[in-house]
């Protein structure tokens, strides 16, 4: 008899979100919580992102406008511009255009990709 597995918590369920996201697709923190099945919990995925220890494209999540959510001019918000327009993803004033540059997984890719 097979048993199931133990469900992930939720910096798990966040972070395996996190590492499915491909490079030059960008994704809102209240949508990484959604896709985790905790809507509503956009705060606790900066959360993760400020704490983990792995690494995970922390580059590709931007603010629900679209918006860089680290102070302009820091070292951060550079960086991240920088990852972001070396994967070719345009950065105009610390934004990205969301309906161009959005990650929108299929059903399949989560079912078969999303270990929860």
């Amino acid at each position: 008899m097979r048993t199931k597995a133990p469900p992930l918590d939720k910096t798990a369920r966040i972070e395996a979100i996190l590492a499915l996201i491909p490079p030059g697709r960008v994704v809102s923190y209240g949508q990484v919580a959604d896709l985790a099945g905790l809507p509503g919990r956009a705060r606790l995925v900066g959360k993760v992102l400020r704490e983990t220890d792995k690494v995970l494209p922390w580059h590709r999540v931007l603010g629900a406008a679209g918006t860089i959510s680290l102070p302009k001019g820091s070292a951060g918000f550079d960086k991240q511009a920088g990852l972001l327009q070396e994967e070719g993803v345009p950065v105009i004033g610390g934004r990205v255009r969301m309906r161009e540059w959005q990650w929108q997984p299929d059903l399949a890719e989560l079912l078969f990709l999303v270990p929860f």
